[in-house]
């Protein structure tokens, strides 16, 4: 086939959205010709595109890029120009896996030159991968002479030109365009964030790379445009199937999946998807194209809880594609696999859990995201695990989900396998044993008793309450029902969701904690605040004193669901005196109108800003109770985002200063009779909770998977015999070293389940 000519430098650039309907078009005619090879395609793109150049790399043995077409570069570089993954422009593509748009690549550090392919006289760069099932079979470039950013309708076009060079990679399997793609057979370890604890061995199910569509362009638009509309409603009507269904024991999660409905099916996405449909393509490729512009735009907002409603978009993506009859089937039973997924909604997290699955790994999950928090209702072990994991891995893969450890291990080795084999027999063998101790008090073996409670964000999470045999709720975070149904209840339905909590309760202690917005906790539809520390912003408590009217319906809802109830309160964030007064000032306002009035009414505040430390004595004058959140006062004591990795394992709870700052809180809130527990995560780690108890602190309070483990170890550990040991550490530890692990040794010597 003769290749067209080459266009001038001076050639006015053709519209990108009337390009793409030509190119489109075209490529329909070439492929159907049967004349369409590599260098044919490559001359089309850069005709139709009007860029100067348009190449085509394809993965070669050994993690090489070969240049194997080009239309703008020295013939004679072809197959002889190779890159390895990662080295150049064309191989940071191909190692990220994402598209690199650049006005000026001679000038970006990464830039690899090869004199042979003679292109020192172009500037600019689009460099999308070419990838087919989540392997990377190549890498299609296009290239200008003068430095330009590259439109979002040509990025699109050329996404969809390497979408349609994958599915020609893979169908026609000839020796030049069907490479090895990137990938290996060795064990891989992964590391990353616990969503919902657990540890579970399987075999992988990578799921959500769905194939390129076999159709990318339409005969008729109308008729796609049919087919989108009713693929939406079946998914709609599934959606409502799920919701109807619910959990087992009939708990449906509805606060989750009405959220996850307003996010996913609105109008903006679908929008561009019926725009994609006019332009020429097939409805299936649309839904995929617009789903992978999405998930390319979304990756790069910084907020976490904003990036995790893209999970709940790649699910309404999913489902319309399957409605589509395109997608990736689900297998009609996953019996002790083990889900590994770019992203999850809640919607799939439940259709998965109904297959059997066994554990589940997100390459892009938070613990406040919809998924994480089903996960954890449902007691299934899931990871947020870094990315690279689902590339690496192949489908029948044995690996070991350790959500225990936060770690993924791809194709362990047999000695592995045995560890964690005898590890899952001694679990369960221990899990047996823990539910004896649902009954029993908690009380160390010297006698201390130590109240365990529950924190709780959802009324799904209540069954805990009889499973764990806790005492109450400590914490009760409000805000994420809010977050989970997508807005702020009036007062009569934020009344009936505590209403129901405190029924649950049966008379047990519940401590209502009040919105805790802000920071990386946002409402859909709630812009981020343009600040560079949002933890330590306008959030939490300061929110609702200077919108007063939103703080003031949560108490009255607070007060009308007690019903005459017992009702404990406490405001989080608080950095003044003054500020917990001018709080509980606006409760006893609305105290004073609601009836009936509760029993008994109980104002907290929560400690985790270190200028409440020195106003101690005032807060204890006027506060009926204290609740530490370690989380929020570890990071700001040591100025360490708890979000970033590099610090995590930096800073200790379990060191003398922090040490010696609980224990005087203890011992204040003791002489004041004021009532103290700490809420923060570590309250759930059975060594950091035995060391409070030793520390003074009676009351903790933390997830349900935690009590039977926190209450075992306390029921053999003598408090008499470590007080003097942790004495001695902390005084050696006095510079502020972790305690840690003297203490697990410590622990370990004498038998105790730490």
């Amino acid at each position: 086939m003769t290749s067209p000519k080459k266009p001038a430098a001076s050639r006015r650039r053709k519209k990108p959205f009337a390009a793409s309907r030509q190119l489109f078009a075209r490529l329909r005619d070439l492929l159907a010709s049967d004349a369409g090879g590599l260098p044919e395609i490559a001359a089309l793109v850069a005709g139709e595109m009007g860029s100067q150049v348009c190449s085509i790399y394809v993965v070669r043995p050994g993690e090489t890029l070969e240049l194997a077409a080009t239309f703008g570069l020295k013939p004679e570089s072809v197959g002889r120009t190779r890159l390895r993954v990662g080295e150049g422009i064309v191989g940071m593509a191909a190692a990220s896996g994402e598209a690199l748009n650049l006005p000026d690549a001679q000038n970006h550090p990464g830039f690899a030159y090869r004199a042979e392919t003679g292109e020192e006289q172009f500037a600019s760069m689009l460099a999308v991968p070419v990838r087919r099932a989540g392997r990377i079979l190549g890498v299609l470039t296009v290239q200008d002479r003068e430095p330009r950013l590259y439109g979002r309708l040509e990025t699109e076009s050329v996404g969809i030109v390497a979408m349609l060079l994958a599915e020609i990679m893979e169908r026609h399997g000839a020796e030049d365009v069907a490479p090895e793609s990137l990938g290996d057979s060795l064990p891989r370890q992964f590391t990353g964030r616990v969503l919902a604890p657990g540890i579970a061995r399987g075999r992988i199910l990578p799921f959500g790379l769905n194939a390129a569509p076999s159709q990318l362009l339409a005969e008729d638009s109308k008729i796609e445009l049919s087919k989108l509309d009713k693929a939406i409603s079946k998914a709609d009507r599934e959606l409502d199937q799920l919701i109807a269904a619910g959990l087992p024991g009939g708990q449906a999660p509805r606060e989750v999946l009405d959220a996850y409905r307003l996010v996913s099916q609105g109008t903006g996405w679908l929008g561009r998807v019926r725009e994609a449909i006019n332009d020429g393509l097939t409805a299936v490729a649309a839904v995929d194209q617009v789903g992978r512009e999405l998930r390319a735009r979304m990756r790069r907002i910084p907020d976490a809880y904003l990036r995790e409603r893209l999970a709940d978009i790649e699910d309404m993506v999913g489902r319309l594609l399957a409605a589509l009859g395109a997608g990736t089937p689900k297998p009609a039973r996953a019996d002790g696999l083990l889900l590994l997924v770019r992203r999850l909604g809640p919607a799939d997290l439940l259709d998965w859990h109904a297959r059997g699955i066994a554990g589940i790994a997100i390459e892009e999950a938070s613990a406040t995201g919809h998924a994480a928090i089903l996960a954890r209702a449902l007691g299934v072990a899931a990871l947020a695990v870094e990315r690279g994991a689902l590339d690496a891995a192949e489908e029948g893969d044995e690996a070991l989900l350790d959500a225990e450890g936060a770690t993924l291990i791809l194709r362990p080795s047999q000695d592995v396998l045995d560890v964690y084999d005898r590890a899952l027999t001694a679990r369960s063998e221990r899990q047996a044993s823990l539910a004896a101790y649902r009954d029993r008090p908690s009380v160390t073996r010297d006698g201390t008793a130590v109240t365990l409670m529950l924190n709780v964000g959802l009324a799904l999470e209540l069954d805990q309450l009889d499973a764990t045999g806790a005492e109450g709720i400590g914490l009760y975070r409000t805000e994420i029902a809010a977050l989970a149904a997508g807005g702020i209840p009036d007062v009569a339905g934020q009344a009936a969701e505590y209403s129901r909590v405190l029924d649950r309760a049966a008379g047990r202690r519940v401590q209502f904690r009040t919105l805790d917005l802000g920071a990386d906790k946002l409402l859909p539809g709630e812009a981020e605040s343009a600040v560079e520390n949002p933890a330590m912003g306008w959030r939490s408590l300061r929110v609702g004193l200077d919108r007063p009217a939103i703080l003031r319906r949560q108490l009255r809802a607070l007060l009308l669901g007690a019903q005459g109830r017992k009702l404990c309160v406490m405001f989080p964030m608080v950095a003044t005196v003054a500020e917990f007064r001018a709080a509980r000032d606006l409760l006893d306002a609305e105290a004073a109108r609601v009836r009936p009035a509760p029993e008994s009414l109980h104002v907290g505040a929560m400690i985790e800003v270190p200028s409440l430390l020195f106003q101690l004595p005032g807060l204890l004058a006027e506060a009926d109770f204290v609740s530490l959140g370690t989380n929020d006062l570890m990071q700001f004591l040591f100025a360490a985002d708890r979000g970033t990795p590099a610090l995590a394992d930096r800073y200790d709870l379990l060191s003398a200063p922090v040490l010696e700052l609980i224990e005087g809180i203890a011992r204040a809130c003791l002489e004041e009779e004021v009532g103290f527990s700490v809420c923060g995560e570590a309250a759930g780690k059975p060594l950091d909770a035995l060391v409070l108890a030793s520390l003074g602190v009676t009351a903790l309070s933390m997830s349900g998977n935690s009590i039977l483990r926190v209450k075992a170890l306390l029921a053999e550990a003598d408090l008499n015999v470590l007080r003097p040991v942790l004495r001695e550490m902390r005084r050696a530890g006095a510079a502020g070293g972790s305690l840690r692990e003297p203490l697990t040794a410590w622990a370990r010597e004498h038998n105790l389940p730490v």
